[in-house]
């Protein structure tokens, strides 16, 4: 039972072309009406285009906006690891300006439709907990706008004598306070050991896990069986998701399927990374280059949930980016060849559903979280990215946005 509404939102139009009326009543959707012009008072959408909201699955904002400050020339990853390790001793990389930058990324997420987010942070021995501390404050400035979710990125290796400053690292993070167990177990050796000792701290901590998997055009590298298999065998059931996922894109057609039935059959999400994969792989293939992106379709086939995120956004590994899911979903259309209320989808409900939040689908019972966009169609929103939106969370107006723009004729001389 939900309590006595407390707000009405009125003139939204669904895709369908629906024109519909909301009551809100304790931060959920207690009726959704046929829109009446002389209907219950409330908050106006003058018949915006009314979206689910925007989820961004997979963030790194420990590193965002930094690509004027960690400068990578080459543009490939190697340079941006290692520009990224000079930053950080020369003293660039400060928890305040952590705060700082991850602030205002997170705002700009927020106006563009975004409630949800998982942020990636290091947890290497260089920095121990530090970041985790100043992602806090960024949760805590924010919070009752935006939710928010914080994976310890560990680095390799993670296995033997020489992984022991990084399990401790990862030690650290959890005593500080996580939200999900990460790391990257396909760049070490022992990337099954890896992903087992992954899953068993996420187990013993009862948090999900996320990991980077087989970022590499490395056909040879199928971590991501490793972790289906690790959950089908320990009955794992904190949620998993498997970021990238890349060398899955370049198996043979047979192969795609098979593993990604694997994949689905094991409840993992899968977390394509269009923006910055597109970026940094195939670098060194000039001819044919390929995409760097998994098999987006035998995934969605198998049933598996597919949910794109943007990744790095102006840092050293990918120089662009607007914090605008909308931009991501483009480039699953262009790129990754998914039809716009597909890609939607995937920036949106899929999204949610990988972070283990509920769908929004305009049903009596569903998060009052929605995005209004000045926009005909999916397709249309995503082609004009309008930055004219409305965004609510809860049922509340917690950011909003208007375009103008103007052709000014001048008299013909």
């Amino acid at each position: 039972m939900v309590g006595p509404i407390s707000a009405w939102i009125r003139g939204g139009r669904l895709p369908s072309g629906r024109l519909i009326d909301m009551a809100v009543a304790d931060g959920v959707i207690a009726a959704v009406v046929d829109h009446r012009s002389d209907g219950e008072a409330g908050a106006e959408l003058g018949g915006w285009l009314l979206l689910p909201p925007m989820t961004e699955p997979h963030a790194h904002l420990d590193k965002a906006l930094t690509a004027d400050l960690v400068k990578n020339p080459k543009g490939d990853l190697d340079g941006a690891v290692r520009a990224w390790a000079a930053a950080a001793a020369q003293g660039h990389l400060t928890p305040e300006s952590v705060y700082e930058r991850a602030s205002a990324a997170v705002e700009r997420l927020l106006v563009s439709g975004v409630t949800a987010v998982r942020t990636h942070v290091n947890v290497t021995p260089d920095v121990g907990a530090t970041n985790v501390h100043a992602l806090h404050r960024v949760r805590e400035a924010y919070q009752g706008l935006i939710d928010f979710q914080i994976v310890a990125l560990t680095a390799a290796p993670m296995i033997g004598p020489e992984g022991a400053a990084n399990r401790a690292a990862l030690d650290a993070a959890l005593e500080a306070g996580v939200d999900v167990v990460g790391g990257c177990p396909h760049l070490e050796g022992e990337g099954a050991q890896s992903v087992a000792y992954a899953f068993d701290a996420a187990a013993d901590a009862g948090l999900p896990i996320d990991l980077h998997t087989d970022e590499a055009l490395d056909p040879s590298a199928l971590t991501v069986l490793d972790m289906a298999d690790r959950v089908v065998d320990s009955g794992f059931g904190h949620g998993v998701s498997a970021s990238h996922c890349v060398s899955l894109g370049v198996q043979p057609p047979a192969a795609q399927r098979e593993i990604s039935t694997r994949i689905a059959d094991a409840g993992i999400a899968v977390l394509p990374q269009p923006q910055t994969n597109l970026y940094l792989q195939g670098r060194d293939q000039p001819t044919a280059t390929p995409r760097g992106l998994t098999a987006i379709r035998p995934l969605l086939d198998a049933g598996a949930v597919v949910a794109a995120g943007a990744d790095n956004v102006q840092d050293p590994y990918n120089l662009v980016g607007r914090s605008d899911p909308l931009e991501t979903a483009s480039l699953l259309v262009m790129a990754g060849h998914v039809m716009p209320d597909e890609a939607y989808r995937m920036v949106s409900n899929n999204a949610r559903l990988a972070l283990g939040l509920s769908p929004v689908e305009f049903r009596p019972g569903d998060p009052a979280d929605f995005v209004a966009i000045d926009a005909a169609s999916i397709r249309a929103a995503i082609a004009d990215a309008p930055r004219s939106r409305r965004v609510y969370r809860a049922g509340l107006l917690v950011a909003s946005s208007d375009q103008q723009t103007h052709v000014h004729w001048r008299e013909p001389r």
